[in-house]
């Protein structure tokens, strides 16, 4: 108890102290018949990125793990023989398990057995989505608990033993947020994290992401609900959703959306319309990434739309000034009004596959404040991604925080709510501190 204590504090500062509550509450492993779990997601304001905190190992102890949507597997650093569970066990090359995973290597260790070190073992290759740095890990099995929800509050934990991961070494964690001990793997896999638990626990095939940008509290995942996912003041977002089919890509596992066209204050953005579709060799398309801080685009769909955005900006009387790198495109902060939904900048839709189905990104997503050394403005968070990029849009992490992300894989497509700022609450507003007594 005392140990998940200090691990959370350790993990979240100041405020996020008091969502210990939430450890607390979850710290009896139980049995149980409810098949809906959750987690909380805390940003890094150094890197940008975005940690899921779940239970690993027996005893269960607290790891944070890289949130990366597009990964098929999850990982976590075994090296220097820091990995200690009573229930973890090797998976093996000749085992049918490990042939689904498409293992193509074997291996030999002559030093004493640990997760990291086992004869005959499956071989497989974990990649830090960061760096794009990949090195060779041992499969392995082990325990995992998350704690139940019934979309208000969190309960006390639910576990499963069977859950299958790669060890990695501990030059891997590189480039990645500081206290992460591996990555949660979130993609189009049977053998991602959201498959393995709704497999475990009969439950829906369906997830959601809440994103927040706060500093000092935590956004939320849903594991195995299509709703409710009440947040303060008792607003249940599941209501707000608008749904858009998620589509293939024949050489990918992560998530991508049949965007037709982009809308500036209602202007429609002049593109290539060829670059948005998905090609038989998996080039093009759109699809998001929780390891993308800000939305990478095309070089051809970057400069019609910057063109399209300063235009619509003159005529709020707004005047581009001098850009901070990354950006291209700023504001004299103290020219921009403030709103409910942020600066108070032309909308930005992302139009799906009809012209009444969009993704509606306000300033509070469009924008990024950079205040320093002298300089307050507000910059378009779109960055050139370049004419070579293989995936023609990449939403990144910026354009998804306060709002809500469902992804239902049993009907294949996508809920979004837009941002939540419209219904008067946040993603930082799940009520983590008041316990439920589930079971």
């Amino acid at each position: 108890m005392l140990e998940c204590q200090l691990l959370h504090r350790k993990m979240l500062p100041n405020k996020l102290i008091s969502v210990t509550l939430f450890f607390f509450a979850s710290s009896l492993l139980i049995s149980t018949s409810f098949s809906a779990v959750l987690a909380p997601i805390t940003k890094d304001h150094a890197t940008r990125l975005y940690s899921l905190s779940v239970y690993l190992k027996t005893p269960p102890n607290l790891t944070n793990l890289l949130l990366d949507l597009g990964a098929s597997f999850s990982w976590v650093d075994c090296s220097s023989n820091n990995y200690i569970s009573s229930t973890y066990r090797a998976l093996y090359c000749d085992s049918p398990l490990c042939s689904a995973l498409g293992s193509r290597a074997c291996a030999k260790c002559f030093h004493s057995p640990s997760p990291d070190c086992s004869n005959n073992p499956c071989t497989l290759s974990p990649l830090n989505s960061v760096t794009h740095k990949s090195s060779t890990g041992k499969a392995i099995v082990d325990s995992l608990a998350l704690p139940v929800t019934d979309g208000r509050n969190p309960g006390q934990l639910r576990s499963f033993s069977e859950f299958l991961l790669s060890c990695s070494k501990s030059s891997l964690l590189k480039g990645l947020t500081k206290g992460v001990t591996g990555l949660a793997g979130l993609g189009r896999s049977r053998f991602s994290l959201t498959a393995q638990v709704s497999t475990a626990f009969s439950s829906s095939r369906t997830f959601a992401l809440c994103l927040s940008g706060s500093p000092s509290a935590p956004g939320v995942a849903f594991f195995g609900t299509p709703g409710p996912y009440y947040f303060l003041p008792e607003i249940d977002l599941s209501k707000t959703l608008r749904f858009t089919p998620l589509l293939l890509n024949p050489v990918q596992s992560d998530y991508f959306i049949n965007l037709t066209s982009i809308k500036v204050n209602g202007v429609t953005v002049q593109l290539n319309r060829k670059i948005l579709a998905v090609d038989e060799h998996g080039f093009g398309g759109t699809k998001l990434s929780t390891v993308t801080p800000y939305t990478l685009l095309h070089s051809s769909i970057y400069k019609a739309l910057t063109e399209t955005f300063v235009n619509q900006s003159t005529k709020l009387n707004l005047t581009v000034t001098n850009p901070v790198e990354p950006f291209k495109v700023c504001y004299n902060a103290d020219e921009v009004m403030e709103t409910r939904v942020g600066p108070a900048v032309p909308t930005v839709d992302l139009v799906m596959h009809g012209d009444d189905v969009f993704w509606r990104i306000f300033g509070s997503n469009s924008m990024v404040r950079i205040f320093r050394d002298g300089v307050n403005v507000w910059c378009l968070g779109f960055l050139d991604g370049g004419v070579k990029t293989k995936t023609s849009i990449i939403i990144g992490g910026h354009q998804m925080e306060d709002n809500l992300l469902q992804f239902d894989l049993r009907q294949q497509r996508l809920g979004f709510s837009s941002s939540v700022l419209v219904y008067n609450t946040t993603c930082s507003n799940f009520n983590f501190t008041t316990a439920s007594n589930l079971s």
